[in-house]
């Protein structure tokens, strides 16, 4: 792992993390339509590859929950990942890695 990834994920801790039961019904159901719609442009809609890799519990088993959410608040440089910080936080990042982790489309 990068050290710039590594940095980002000791920045991402569990004190920081939001619970869901923080996050209202309205707003999952919000991040749920992003993941559908927004990632699943590039990840595609099932989530099983496009223009960027697949999103499934198969590809995702090895990979910590904070790795996942990182990636979704900061993006990925090089790559067409965008980050997602402005729009969401920490909590709600760590939800819908959850959500992805799980297989939830």
């Amino acid at each position: 792992m990068k050290r710039t990834a590594l940095i980002v994920l000791s920045l991402i801790s569990s004190a920081q993390i939001a619970l869901a039961s923080d996050i209202s019904s309205v707003r999952k159901s919000e991040l749920l339509n992003l993941l559908k719609h927004d990632c699943g442009s590039c990840h595609g809609l099932s989530l099983k590859g496009g223009l960027g890799p697949a999103l499934t519990p198969d590809v995702l088993r090895q990979k910590p929950i904070e790795y996942i959410t990182a990636t979704i608040l900061y993006g990925r440089s090089g790559t067409p990942m965008p980050p997602w910080r402005p729009f969401m936080s920490e909590g709600e990042a760590n939800w819908l890695a959850q959500r992805i982790k799980e297989g939830v489309q």
